[in-house]
């Protein structure tokens, strides 16, 4: 399983306003299986299979052109862990217990 944080960013729109596209880009979200996903204040972050989260952010991508903006930029990030298990909760509870100073090193 992998953790994907994605920003999409629509060029030269007429506004310095994103959220209509934030809000139709994750629209394409509400309608996949097998994932998990959570909007942050900066982006976005998929967990999935690596896979099927390329696909759901290929169209993720693609949301914005049919908005009529001609140009997007996409950056993405890949947490591919293939050792264990890797979720969102688990890297946030992994950092959580370094600092209360349960399980090990601070």
């Amino acid at each position: 399983m992998a953790v994907v944080e994605l920003n999409i960013i629509p060029i030269g729109t007429k506004t310095t306003s994103v959220s209509s596209f934030v809000a139709q880009c994750l629209s394409v979200l509400k309608d996949e299986k097998d994932v998990n996903y959570r909007l942050t204040p900066m982006g976005t972050i998929i967990e999935g299979d690596l896979d099927k989260v390329l696909s759901i952010v290929r169209k993720m991508h693609e949301e914005p052109f049919k908005s009529g903006i001609s140009r997007v930029v996409t950056d993405i990030r890949i947490d591919d862990r293939r050792d264990k298990k890797l979720t969102m909760e688990g890297k946030l509870s992994s950092v959580q217990n370094k600092l209360t100073g349960a399980g090990g090193e601070k």
